[in-house]
């Protein structure tokens, strides 16, 4: 008999790439065969988002292609919670399950396509299948979040915060850094609440005690000698005590915070976490301690209620906090998250408008940022050799939502390898830079 061939279909954040990582490696180590086509595969599981309703439509219709393409498909992820809505557009699923239901998944699969071959001969790399290039990873800390922002209907999909012991995570991450990742990039729903479900529970590594805490982990991390860049952090004061990390070179000096906004009154509506901290002087002492530090966020304009003088202010809070790196969406009703309920929505037009304004704003600051950068060296990792020359990123930038550094010319490189380089010029996204010497 043939070996069952599996399709597979992963959306969403990074996040969920990584739940698709642990049940295709589940998968291989039971026998199956990985293809890449529709055509060739006995089966496809689609792993979905459903955070907002351009995701839920994202994956409503990768469900569709693969019934069209392939007729036998499976469905997993956070859309998987609404399955009345899967089953009422794709009525011929052969089965759904929820978010980081690994062990359901691979149970439906066996359901309808069982495995041949016996686990223990079949050979899977210690570090498991992965979606990412091999140079980087992307490493999950936990599940769930505990935190009820309005707008944000994770927790329902997700669970509440559910950290997995240190022990495990560093294990995982030697096992990656051994296999010949360059770079870690550490992702939870609540990366600066790390531990606190498990009270800080002490675990061991390598025979050594450590305790299951964010600075803990950051630190170990640290030590195994590649890149470590830390996503998803919220401000609060206890994030400050991984700045000196960063200002020794232990880990990036990079952080990924979404603030959201700047206006007390809506993050109050927004129910965000830290909220009344005084987010301009903590970036002014995180700079001050590690003045190379890179801020990268996200914003929501035209949250339910937002008027112009509060969006003003989100626009003068840009203008002080200097950030490296924005994202930012028009506020847009998720199904089931409290905001919708909230008074004076605000008109599409007037959210659109908010939107274009912001970004011209910040893709002006962006681009002074990076302009600042013109003639000085920088370590780069190299992503992609082209026929044109390299594709690299500099400590500043985050694999596929940060920008690039274009070397010209140089296709003698090696993806994974890092190099100096003088960076020659810049625009509000990328830099273009030649090897240093």
């Amino acid at each position: 008999m043939k070996t069952p061939r599996i399709g597979f279909v992963s959306l969403g954040c990074p996040k969920a790439l990584v739940d698709s990582e642990r049940i295709l490696t589940q998968l291989r180590a039971e026998g199956y065969e990985l293809s890449p086509t529709y055509q060739d595969a006995d089966l496809v599981v689609v792993n979905t988002c459903g955070f907002i309703d351009a995701a839920v439509e994202e994956s409503l219709d990768a469900i569709g292609e693969a019934l069209a393409e392939n007729g036998k498909v499976i469905v997993t992820g956070c859309l998987g919670e609404r399955a009345d809505e899967i089953r009422a557009r794709h009525p011929q699923v052969l089965g759904i399950t929820g978010a980081h239901a690994y062990e359901a998944v691979v149970g439906t699969v066996h359901e309808h396509l069982p495995p041949l071959h016996d686990p223990f001969v079949d050979l899977v790399p210690p570090e498991g299948i992965k979606l990412t290039p091999r140079h980087y990873a992307y490493l999950k800390i936990s599940e769930g979040c505990n935190h009820r922002c309005s707008f944000c209907i994770i927790p329902s999909l997700r669970g509440d915060l559910l950290s997995r012991p240190i022990g495990e995570v560093m294990g995982e991450a030697e096992r990656l850094v051994a296999a010949g990742v360059k770079e870690l990039l550490v992702v939870s729903q609540d990366t600066s609440a790390y531990g606190v479900d498990l009270k800080y529970r002490t675990d061991f590594w390598g025979g050594k005690p450590l305790k299951t805490r964010f600075r803990d982990l950051a630190q170990a991390l640290g030590g195994l000698g590649v890149w470590v860049r830390l996503h998803y952090v919220y401000p609060y004061p206890h994030v400050d005590e991984v700045i000196p990390l960063m200002a020794e070179g232990k880990i990036l000096p990079y952080l990924d915070i979404p603030f959201q906004h700047a206006n007390p009154r809506l993050l109050k509506l927004m129910k965000r976490p830290a909220a009344a901290e005084d987010v301009l002087m903590r970036i002014e002492r995180w700079r001050g301690l590690c003045p190379d530090l890179t801020l990268r966020s996200t914003f929501i304009v035209g949250f339910p209620g937002e008027t112009e003088e509060e969006f003003e202010e989100l626009l003068d809070f840009l203008e002080e906090a200097q950030l490296d790196r924005v994202g930012c969406f028009a506020y847009s009703p998720v199904e089931g998250a409290a905001a919708n309920a909230l008074p004076d929505p605000v008109p599409e037009a007037v959210k659109q408008d908010r939107l274009a304004r912001f970004m011209e704003v910040q893709e002006r600051i962006s681009a002074e940022r990076l302009q600042a950068r013109v003639g000085g060296r920088e370590m780069v990792l190299i992503d992609e050799v082209v026929e044109e020359g390299a594709v690299a990123r500099s400590r500043a930038d985050a694999p596929e939502i940060d920008g690039q550094v274009f070397i010209d010319g140089a296709t003698q490189l090696k993806v994974g390898e890092f190099v100096e380089v003088v960076i020659e010029e810049a625009d509000e996204h990328d830099m273009w830079a030649h090897l240093d010497g």
